[in-house]
């Protein structure tokens, strides 16, 4: 009973008025639609892997003679075969389907062998039907293999004047040696290609073992084989789809980083992801350079010809391979995600399957063709097994039935008189009238003897292979160990166990070292440490910053732009910051101020940088106050994104954090006083507490000193200790004795006018270099070894030679190549 508000549709029927209800006859309608695109149209079978219109094109070729061993016929005689016969849709739409299971870029292994221009992976169009030619490939035939033999089912054709396959018998599993694609009306389906010879190996392992796992058959097929080569990166995707059906594989292209001349470098792309088109693949790289997206590129050219893929991407002299190339990577199709849904028709109905249900389809539809094709040859053996049976008998009575024949009055008459003699069947008279003279001989009659005796054997053994199903087993994998050895190669895919991590905007940044300063009034920039060129010590230095009046330099150091910067202030708290973040600036420039980066309260200056590789990293963070405090905090408690710092230790009055150090824990502390005072202890003094901590005693100060420096101790190195008027000394650590924590320390340098205050102490080594920058920002570089080295307890030498007025306002140590590595 419809509804009054339900709009009616009215069909005239045989001069009747029918009415319906529009929404029901709308829903039927577009089910109906929605399953003949699904079945007819869009997905493959689970069985043999074919939609309707491949299938259809297979079996006529086959028809028309287009075999492996013939030669090429034009492509729009097969095409209007296809169309008048069995797919009465366009001819473009039939011959796109033919051409593209000629592409060897398309198929993994062709099933049609393609003569003249079928396209190309730069999405060339193929040349139009007239102009090319076709057979079917050899492998096609192992699709097409025994279908003459009742193998499988037959129906009318749209025009019910000629019959068409249901499905073919495959002897391989197509559908996953292929892949699939295809959109139907609801859902869609895209299966990856795999590599035949691991498929075989696979189809072996789940006869022998049918309760094989997912594991197992990642074992023996890692995964897909694109006809495109290429890479893939990491596993899960993979064992997502073999467990569910569903999974993302990332394709990544095959790319290498080549020297050039003139101290250059080209990236070399020889494969490409799946189904990429390489001519647009090009223009879109050329477009990214030309529009100044991507920065470093000279030239472009593709060199691709039938030897294979070559395109260079020639690079400029300054610019870094890895950093180009992993924008390549984020920007372009030179890596992409496919998609896997493994949905295929079972009975008819779609379905989404994991790998082994698949291969197990393919297995059971196996099973069904090897048992119809023993069906149909046994009919055929025990028909020619009773023919010849009826030779053997007239053989024996031969004179007799020569008699018979001879006085029967027609053909009719001599064939009752036959059976009626000899007791033989209408087929077996039949065959005797039809008898040639020439089978009467003795050779003639042996031969019908062994015949008879090879057809009881086929027989004898066609009836074993019906009652056992391990023999049908067995034929299947014999199948399995032909195709593989006849068609299967090598995988062309390599599959890459590390996973495909986004591309951060690190990985577009080069890494390289740089120089970081950071000024008293909270101005920072970076530079390229080679900036800065190599001095001889008391030298004037160049210009390393123009500051703003009476701001002056009070940290620098040496990092890479893929660190982690932790920057401490002066009341206790800890910010985050990439070295890539921090803005470029020239030699001159004052530099951007760091509370634009950093988002630290009023009153809150950078008073110490840590460069940090990661947070993973096992060590702590070793900390020194102005006032002689000391904490020790493992790195970990620091690995947070938070914007608004973290507290790294609670101060007491006027006291301000000033240095922190990375330290595996295991070191000794150097502290070195205003005063000219130091002291040396092991951090096993200091324990090990939490961010909030305040921390513990490490030197005790005189009325009105202050701490300068806080330093590791390292071996083979010297501790460098330099005073406000350039003057500074080298002094071999094993002159500073272990003391406790907590004590009053040792005279390190003799403080006079002449020296002014100790400015700064660090760790040094003689390959090392020094970079000290003035208060007027005049920076110098000089090497180590040219500071002569001297006792604890003296002057020292001039370091820097400093204009009227000025100071020394930071030193830092530049870490020698050998250390470095």
């Amino acid at each position: 009973m419809t509804s009054e508000k339900t709009p009616q549709l009215d069909i005239f029927k045989a001069h009747e008025v029918v009415q319906v209800d529009l929404s029901r006859e709308m829903a039927t309608s577009y089910t109906r639609y929605a399953m003949s695109v699904i079945v007819g149209r869009a997905l493959p079978d689970a069985r043999d892997g074919m939609k309707p219109v491949h299938r259809r094109i297979l079996h006529s070729m086959r028809e028309q003679g287009m075999l492996p061993d013939r030669q090429h016929k034009k492509s729009a005689a097969a095409v209007g075969e296809v169309i008048g016969k069995y797919h009465p849709h366009g001819l473009e739409a039939v011959y796109d389907a033919l051409v593209r299971m000629a592409q060897s870029f398309s198929l993994r292994y062709p099933l049609i062998d393609g003569h003249g221009n079928f396209g190309s992976v730069d999405g060339d169009p193929p040349a139009a039907m007239r102009y090319t030619e076709a057979r079917l490939a050899p492998l096609a035939m192992e699709m097409l293999r025994d279908i003459d033999q009742n193998t499988v089912d037959f129906q009318p054709n749209y025009s019910e004047e000629h019959e068409e396959p249901t499905v073919l018998p495959a002897v391989f599993p197509n559908m996953l040696a292929n892949g699939a694609t295809g959109i139907a009306v609801g859902m869609a389906t895209n299966i990856p290609p795999h590599n035949l010879r691991e498929l075989c190996d696979a189809v072996t392992l789940l006869l022998n073992k049918p309760e094989a796992t997912v594991k197992d058959l990642l074992r023996i097929m890692p995964g897909p084989d694109f006809p495109t080569s290429g890479l893939i990166l990491g596993r899960k995707g993979i064992e997502d789809y073999f467990s569910t059906g569903r999974g993302t594989v990332t394709m990544q292209a095959r790319a290498a980083i080549e020297p050039m001349e003139r101290e250059k470098s080209a990236i070399l792309i020889t494969e490409i992801p799946y189904q990429v088109n390489k001519e647009s693949l090009v223009k879109q790289i050329a477009a990214l350079a030309r529009e100044k997206r991507i920065e470093g590129i000279s030239e472009l050219n593709d060199y691709s010809d039938k030897s294979g893929m070559r395109i260079v991407i020639e690079l400029k002299r300054d610019a870094n391979p890895n950093v180009v190339l992993n924008f390549l990577y984020k920007h372009t199709q030179l890596r992409q995600n496919f998609g896997v849904i493994m949905l295929a028709l079972v009975d008819g109905q779609p379905k989404v399957m994991p790998i082994k249900e698949a291969l197990v389809h393919f297995i059971e539809h196996r099973k069904i063709v090897i048992r119809r094709r023993t069906q149909f040859q046994l009919k055929q053996a025990e028909a020619r097994a009773h023919i010849l049976d009826g030779f053997r008998i007239i053989l024996k009575f031969l004179d007799e039935a020569i008699q018979i024949i001879r006085r029967a009055d027609n053909a009719e008459h001599a064939r009752t008189q036959l059976m009626s003699r000899f007791e033989l069947s209408t087929e077996q008279a039949n065959a005797v009238l039809n008898m040639m003279l020439r089978q009467l001989t003795r050779l003639s009659r042996d031969e019908i003897e062994r015949e008879y005796q090879e057809l009881m054997e086929k027989i004898k053994d066609l009836k074993d292979i019906l009652a056992r199903p391990e023999r049908i087993t067995v034929l299947i994998g014999e199948d399995m160990k032909r195709i593989k050895k006849e068609f299967g190669d090598e995988r062309r895919t390599q599959i890459i166990a590390q996973e495909a991590a986004d591309i951060s905007i690190e990985d577009l940044i080069a890494e390289e070292d740089m120089v970081i300063t950071v000024t008293r009034d909270g101005y920072i920039k970076r530079l390229p440490v080679d900036t800065y060129r190599v001095q001889g010590r008391g030298g004037r230095g160049v210009i390393g910053l123009t500051k703003k009046e009476e701001d002056i330099v009070e940290h620098l150091f040496v990092c890479t732009t893929h660190h982690t910067i932790l920057f401490f202030t002066n009341r206790g708290r800890a910010y985050h910051l990439k070295a890539y973040e921090v803005p470029a600036a020239s030699r001159q420039a004052r530099g951007t101020p760091i509370i634009n980066l950093l988002q630290v309260e009023r009153g809150e200056r950078a008073t110490a940088c840590v460069s940090v590789e990661n947070f993973k990293a096992r060590g702590c963070l070793f900390m020194a106050t102005k006032l002689g405090v000391v904490k020790k905090t493992d790195l970990a408690e620091f690995d947070t994104n938070r914007k608004g710092g973290l507290i790294a230790i609670t101060l007491e009055g006027a006291d301000e954090l000033n240095w922190v150090k990375f330290t595996d824990g295991q070191r000794e502390v150097m502290m070195v006083t205003r005063g000219g005072k130091s002291i040396r202890f092991g951090e096993g003094d200091v324990r090990s507490m939490g961010r909030p901590a305040a921390g513990v005693r490490g030197i005790r100060l005189r009325r009105g000193d202050v701490v300068v420096s806080m330093d590791l101790v390292t071996q083979g190195h010297d501790l460098l200790v330099a005073g406000e008027n350039g003057f500074g000394k080298r002094t071999d650590v094993d002159e500073y004795r272990d003391q406790s924590r907590g004590g009053s320390g040792i005279i390190t340098m003799k403080v006079t006018e002449k020296t002014g205050a100790v400015l700064d102490a660090v760790m040094v080594h003689p390959d090392d270099e020094l970079m000290i920058i003035s208060r007027n920002g005049v920076v110098i570089r000089s090497r180590v070894a040219q500071i002569r080295k001297v006792g604890r307890n003296s002057q020292g030498v001039l370091l820097i030679r400093l204009e009227a007025g000025d100071r020394v306002g930071a030193i830092a140590r530049i870490v020698s190549e050998e250390e470095a590595s």
